[in-house]
């Protein structure tokens, strides 16, 4: 008699975590995020809601982590760091860079439909609003602030400007344009949106 291989519970609870993700994305794009429930995400990934209890607290809780996930991935696909912004010695080529693999992850459907379904509900439900601002937004936020800092370290930003302030010169435009749709967002937007912020729009 052959013995079979143990199952590998490992494997196991990465599939059913990815099934979760899947489906809480998909989910929340499709019927909002008011009418996404734990039991519906569960029915979809084809899990127990127990075992979505086991791992999170609430919906909200899966979503942040499916969307960390998601962004991790996309970061992986283009090749690039999912901690920190490149620090080339070319602020102005690694801000582009940067925001031109944002305007990939806000164009690929996968980010874009579940992501306008939470900003939309972050607007009227202030809790929300606060959990995925300092649970997904701030920190990459931060990035961009560390990165700045090492620009102003080099010389490339003056002393006296504040990073937290600066960053929203090319990250709140871009963000803005695609939220309420004023116009298309393109690798050309944001390459210019980092022309205007690093030199100004006055005469040289």
């Amino acid at each position: 008699m052959v013995d079979k291989p143990a199952p590998d519970a490992t494997r196991r609870s990465e599939k059913s975590r990815r099934a979760i993700y899947a489906a809480a994305l998909a989910l929340v794009g499709e019927v909002g995020y008011p009418k996404t429930t734990v039991e519906a995400i569960a029915a979809r990934a084809g899990v127990g809601k127990q075992t979505i209890y086991r791992w999170w607290s609430s919906k909200a809780d899966v979503l942040l982590e499916a969307f960390l996930d998601l962004a991790e991935q996309a970061a992986r696909a283009a090749g690039q760091e999912t901690d920190a912004i490149p620090d080339t010695g070319d602020l102005a080529a690694d801000l582009r860079a940067v925001l031109r693999a944002t305007v990939d992850e806000l164009l690929d459907p996968r980010f874009e439909v579940p992501a306008r379904a939470l900003a939309a509900e972050g607007v009227v439900n202030e809790q929300l609003g606060r959990e995925f601002v300092s649970g997904l937004l701030e920190p990459q936020l931060q990035l961009y602030v560390a990165r700045l800092r090492s620009a102003q370290v080099a010389g490339a930003v003056r002393a006296d400007v504040d990073p937290r302030i600066a960053l929203e010169l090319f990250v709140s435009p871009l963000a803005q344009r695609w939220l309420q749709r004023t116009a298309p967002i393109s690798y050309d937007y944001t390459d210019t949106l980092v022309e205007y912020a690093l030199h100004g729009i006055a005469p040289r």
